[in-house]
């Protein structure tokens, strides 16, 4: 009886967990007009390992990319995502990013927890944050290349550990099953009005039709606290990478 409640409950935690990304994928497609397509997924591997669903063998980001559709199919109409989850209820949320939806910074998991803790200090208002157990993804209003370009070119240095994904790229929200974990919010989305915007540049809230979209922060007041803070704790950021040219 015991094994047999169990399941049970295995059963239903997953039949929640598949509701849950569904309904988290509605949620950005149609209230914030955020472009969402389903990741690629995992599939089973020998014992209870999982292995990316795309032919790479040696994927380095199991189940959390785009394959089939590809990010040029991002959407934020209602029926075709209903379609997508239906009929693939574990596939991860990701995001389209760059255009009118954000982009974002992101970085190793462990610095992730010292740049927020960072942030805080410098009295600077963080937008929505991303973790997994591998790397955390700030999300940020958006950006052109030419901005980011002359940004990072402005810096003395920047970690060679931060990666941008701006127009052309891509970053997995939650509460989506991937290869290193399930994807969490280390912050969560909060609105424009939530809280006042401090440290200076940022970027103002946005409605959409009468619904408000979370708040983001400008991608120069991100990177400015990540390059200090990359100076402050190691002298050389990312380890010792030198200035990058655009």
């Amino acid at each position: 009886m015991r094994e047999i409640l169990g399941r049970r409950r295995k059963l239903s935690l997953r039949r929640a967990g598949r509701s849950a990304v569904l309904t988290a994928a509605l949620t950005y497609a149609t209230e914030w007009q955020w472009p969402v397509l389903p990741g690629v997924g995992l599939r089973p591997g020998i014992g209870r390992v999982r292995e990316c669903g795309c032919p790479d063998p040696d994927c380095v980001v199991p189940g959390a990319h785009p394959f089939d559709p590809g990010l040029l199919a991002a959407t934020t109409d209602a029926r075709m995502v209903r379609w997508w989850w239906t009929n693939r209820p574990e596939a991860p949320v990701v995001l389209a990013t760059g255009g009118r939806a954000p982009c974002a910074v992101s970085l190793p998991a462990v610095a992730g927890a010292r740049a927020l803790a960072a942030f805080d200090r410098a009295g600077v208002r963080l937008g929505p944050v991303v973790a997994t157990p591998t790397r955390w993804s700030l999300l940020v209003a958006p950006y052109s290349l030419e901005v980011l370009g002359e940004l990072l070119n402005d810096q003395d240095w920047v970690p060679g550990s931060l990666r941008f994904h701006g127009e052309g790229g891509y970053a997995v929200l939650p509460p989506s099953p991937t290869g290193a974990g399930r994807v969490r919010w280390e912050r969560a989305p909060r609105p424009a009005g939530a809280a006042s915007g401090r440290g200076g540049r940022a970027a103002s809230g946005r409605r959409v039709d009468g619904l408000a979209r979370p708040w983001l922060p400008d991608v120069a007041s991100v990177v400015d606290v990540l390059v200090e803070q990359s100076v402050r704790s190691t002298g050389a950021p990312g380890g010792g990478s030198s200035r990058l040219t655009y």
